[in-house]
């Protein structure tokens, strides 16, 4: 064979290996070991008149998680911009995925206001609240989540939370949590590769 001929058909080998290998395997998101079990945690959905509403994902689906609130000057609504970006990237993988939005601040989030919320970045949202502090505390706790509502002298009320999003399967397993600031890409790119494992 003609030494250019061996040579075009190395590069058209290298080509192919380096398509089929285009596609990354490794989370951007970080992973806890072993991966804790959220399925049988549940919470009122005010968005669909106050059914439970279980951290599991629907079959073949992935949800995502987020501690947040309406009022938040910030990092909410950038993180839930980040979301609504990163599903505009999947295409149709889109509709594989569910949000839901806690709020850690059920005094001010009325089910109307959170849900209008929730629903204003992703359509469809679950929006979920409930005023039992303990059951909260301890839905957020299984999530590794903190936060905190105070109220200041001036009658101002000051919010702290862990600003992460959470990736939970159809198993009700936490497959992965992505801090604040994760780039919308690398969420997209994460959530293409827990679809096809979905």
């Amino acid at each position: 064979m003609p030494r250019r001929a061996s040579l075009l058909l190395a590069a058209l080998a290298v080509s192919i290996a380096s398509a089929c290998s285009s596609q990354p395997t490794e989370l951007a998101g970080a992973v806890r070991e072993p991966l804790p079990e959220v399925g049988g945690l549940t919470l009122p959905d005010v968005s669909r008149g106050g059914d439970p509403f279980a951290f599991r994902a629907a079959e073949g689906e992935i949800l995502l998680v987020y501690f947040g609130f309406t009022a938040c000057p910030d990092v909410c609504p950038t993180t839930l911009a980040e979301i609504r970006n990163a599903l505009g990237l999947l295409g149709d993988d889109a509709d594989r995925v569910a949000l839901a939005m806690v709020t850690v601040d059920p005094d001010r989030d009325t089910p109307e206001i959170l849900t209008n919320y929730a629903g204003s970045f992703v359509p469809g949202a679950h929006a979920l609240r409930t005023t039992d502090n303990l059951a909260l505390r301890e839905v957020a706790s299984e999530f590794g989540v903190f936060y905190d509502v105070s109220t200041a002298e001036d009658g101002s009320i000051d919010v702290t939370h862990t600003a992460s999003v959470f990736g939970v399967d159809d198993q009700g397993l936490l497959q992965v949590t992505w801090t604040f600031g994760t780039p919308e890409e690398d969420l997209a790119s994460d959530l293409r590769i827990l679809l096809r494992s979905a």
